[in-house]
């Protein structure tokens, strides 16, 4: 699950820090964008190391939803913020169903050949 899901915030990196570019051609100070931008630039690195701690993945979703919410300064957003959203959602889904298989090999290759 942390390699999709690293995967996911890396990409909202970059989305978030263009979008601050965009969001600069509005009415809100620089100031402004790049503290917010900076801010949430910052929490999807910092989660990429976190997501083997407990809340990190709830954590991942406020961010989700923040993305959503930023749709109303950029209105591109809305959009970008439900792909990313998705995104998440297919890496916490998929990424748990992966590690219970990588677990499941894991505990059946310990066990040796003898025991199938």
């Amino acid at each position: 699950m942390r390699t999709l899901c690293a995967s996911t915030l890396i990409g909202e990196f970059f989305v978030i820090g263009f979008a601050g570019l965009v969001a600069m051609k509005g009415d809100l100070s620089e100031t402004t964008v790049w503290t917010v931008c900076g801010i949430g630039m910052l929490l999807s690195v910092l989660l990429c190391g976190m997501l083997s701690r407990p809340g990190a993945v709830q954590i991942g979703w406020g961010l989700q939803i923040a993305l959503i919410v930023s749709g109303f300064f950029v209105p591109v957003m809305f959009i970008l913020g439900a792909a990313f959203a998705g995104l998440w959602w297919a890496s916490v889904h998929y990424g748990r169903i992966i590690d219970t298989a990588k677990a499941r090999w894991a505990e059946q290759a310990s066990a040796g050949p003898d025991a199938a």
